[in-house]
């Protein structure tokens, strides 16, 4: 509510801001859904614990997305365990189509494009097609296989730019990995700013599409693609357009990618059979 009242002193002009703990109230007609809370994890708790409570506030939130949002709704879910809870939003909402929702690795994705910029001394913008396969924590794999670097003499790949496989295998993949408790441990505090970028990020690309040739890592329903088991909410790499994302294909996969891409799926696949069963109210399983 602190938030709410400095909201409304500093805008002069009324936006339409509601503040209310009513379910309905809240998402009748709803177009565009951010669900950025979620239980945080406390010392002592056990991950089963923490889905568990997680899978009460989405599959809630699920259930009243199906019964009061716009059909057409696009979700998003940032409070983590973001995929899995992603998941637990979906199969509670049985009206919304299983492709509207999404988890949200723009964040991991941005970090990415970060550290190779500032490896190669340039500007983010100049960085493309980096990839967040997987899940939205410390398994994820960022991949640079297919990211180029664009600048005044033309473009590179990204493996060439740097010309160290060391680097991009190792140092760079934990940095990505491990960033979000790296700044935590430095500040106290979690990265709200640029977590608050990346929903910016991931909507408008959702809604405006992606440029011409190039592609974005959202966490989305996965349709099999590269042998992921379908059903999980899995970050791709994607192309959006009208409203509607597309998972890129034909991406050659090395050995090495292979595992990292089986790896994080794996962990995806244990948390969604962990939450499965506290949410079996007249519902299948997740």
């Amino acid at each position: 509510m602190t938030v709410l009242i400095r909201i409304k002193k500093r805008i002069t002009k009324n936006l339409g801001v509601v503040a209310t703990t009513n379910v309905k109230e809240a998402f009748t007609g709803v177009d565009y859904a951010l669900l950025v809370g979620a239980f945080p994890r406390k010392d002592g708790m056990e991950r089963k614990d923490l889905l568990k409570t997680n899978a009460a506030i989405f599959k809630e939130q699920g259930a009243a997305l199906s019964n009061y949002s716009s059909r057409n709704v696009k979700v998003v879910v940032v409070g983590n365990p973001a995929n899995t809870n992603a998941k637990i939003a979906q199969v509670s909402a049985p009206n919304i189509p299983k492709e509207n929702f999404s988890a949200l690795t723009r964040l991991d994705h941005n970090r990415a494009r970060s550290q190779i910029a500032l490896h190669l001394n340039t500007s983010v913008s100049n960085v493309h097609n980096v990839i967040i396969w997987g899940n939205h924590s410390s398994t994820q794999y960022p991949d640079v296989s297919h990211a180029f670097v664009s600048g005044s003499n033309g473009k590179k790949t990204v493996v060439e730019a740097v010309n160290d496989n060391n680097y991009l295998q190792d140092t760079f993949i934990t940095t990505i990995q491990q960033r979000g408790a790296a700044i935590i441990k430095a500040r106290k505090l979690g990265s709200a700013a640029s977590a608050a970028k990346a929903i910016v990020d991931h909507m408008h690309d959702w809604i405006f599409g992606t440029p011409e040739g190039e592609f974005v890592s959202m966490g989305v329903y996965s349709d099999g693609s590269y042998g992921i088991r379908e059903g999980l909410i899995y970050s791709f790499p994607v192309t959006t357009k009208d409203g509607r994302y597309n998972i890129v294909q034909g991406l050659s996969i090395s050995e090495f990618s292979r595992k990292k891409m089986d790896l994080t799926a794996r962990e995806l696949e244990e948390e969604k059979d962990a939450a499965s069963e506290f949410i079996q109210s007249n519902q299948s399983r997740l």
